[in-house]
């Protein structure tokens, strides 16, 4: 009799192991396998939320096919002490592993609405967007100068949501006394900063912020970013330049910022800068008379005058050789790599093409081409004031 039953219950545990293992596979295949979402979502993983939450809240918009298996896989996978807060874009037929993976990486915010503050060089703009799931295309809702302009009803909406992202942008060119009044104006940043970052020290980028993170803070991100810009590219900086560090690399790249027009320019412009401190002559650009004149702190909003030109300071190149005592603005990082590796050519002058900036410069290699240069733009103004007047 204890035989039978030793044998019927050696018969059932097979079968338990055997069923228990169907239900395993069955289980690890349901988790890595296409999800049920028809159409793409914003998932919300609020700060303080956990996997049963974010499980029921995706089993709730039939994202998953089973909230307990996906919160299984994510205990297999060890990722349960993982989850990141924010808006995450889950595009459809998502499987929960991939699912988990997204919410568990972390970076920045995927979707959602998103306050965005830009720094420009003449001013600052706020804009309101949100992202449509759908199309993977942000839709503008409210986009306004906080300084100039009435605050929107759609800003005001946003700001207090609890969803809602936050992002700094810095555009190339702004000085960091710029930088700093931008953020220290912004409300939902904390701790306002007096003390002005070295000139040329900050990258511009795009920096995802929370409400309450300090000013300083970001500042530090901002110098660590383009410390690690200026060390890579000068690694890969071409050879005999007449540069001595990354510290003058910064200074060059900084005036090609405030010159180039283009993108596609700067190299060129780069190549000016180059054959003329190998040529032992002065650099003679604009950029550096204004920046001794205003010191970084806002724009001059006038042409320069003769006695401005012929001033003795630190920074006017018709005056001084060589390099600028410090950076004029914060370079991004094309204009770093065009400094540390200009294109190969003989152009020592250049002058705009026409009265729109962003038409670019003519290059030229002698003093009679580059006069040959100034005469058209020279006409050209002439003829926008006769139509002005007119």
């Amino acid at each position: 009799m204890w035989k039978h039953i030793a044998a019927n219950a050696l018969t059932f545990l097979i079968v338990a192991l055997f069923l228990a293992g169907g239900v395993i596979a069955w289980g690890t295949n349901e988790y890595s396998a296409e999800g049920p979402l028809e159409d793409a979502i914003c998932l919300q993983v609020r700060s303080g939320s956990n996997m049963r939450i974010v499980s029921n809240d995706l089993a709730e918009q039939n994202a998953i096919s089973s909230p307990s298996i996906f919160r299984m896989g994510v205990d297999y996978a060890d990722l349960g002490s993982q989850l990141k807060a924010g808006s995450f874009l889950v595009p459809a037929g998502t499987s929960m592993e991939e699912i988990a993976n997204i919410v568990t990486r972390g970076g920045q915010s995927t979707c959602g609405t998103e306050i965005v503050y830009r720094i420009g060089v003449t001013r600052i703009i706020a804009q309101v967007r949100e992202l449509e799931p759908a199309s993977g295309r942000f839709v503008e809702l409210a986009n306004f100068s906080p300084a100039e302009e009435d605050t929107p009803d759609s800003y005001l909406e946003k700001r207090d949501a609890d969803d809602t992202q936050y992002r700094v942008v810095m555009a190339e060119g702004v000085t960091s006394w710029q930088v700093v009044q931008a953020l220290n104006s912004l409300e939902f940043m904390s701790g306002e900063v007096t003390e002005i970052p070295p000139e040329g020290m900050l990258a511009p980028n795009s920096y995802e912020v929370r409400p309450g993170d300090s000013v300083a803070e970001l500042l530090a991100d901002m110098q660590t970013a383009q410390e690690q810009v200026l060390e890579r590219a000068w690694a890969a900086r071409a050879d005999n330049l007449p540069l001595a560090s990354p510290e003058e690399a910064l200074i060059l790249a900084s005036i090609i910022e405030k010159e180039a027009s283009t993108s596609d320019e700067r190299f060129d412009v780069a190549s000016v800068f180059v054959n003329r401190l190998n040529q032992g002559m002065r650099l003679q650009t604009d950029p550096t008379v204004i920046y001794g004149v205003t010191q970084g702190q806002g724009v001059l909003g006038r042409g320069l005058r003769q006695s401005e030109l012929r001033a003795e300071n630190p920074w006017n190149t018709y005056v001084i050789s060589g390099l600028p005592a410090t950076p004029i603005a914060n370079p991004g990082a094309s204009s770093i790599e065009a400094a540390l590796n200009p294109s190969d050519t003989d152009f020592i002058f250049f002058v705009a093409k026409t009265l729109t900036p962003s038409d670019g410069h003519n290059f030229a290699v002698t003093l009679d081409e580059h006069n040959a240069n100034v005469a058209i733009y020279r006409r050209l103004e002439a003829e926008a004031a006769a139509a002005a007047d007119n």
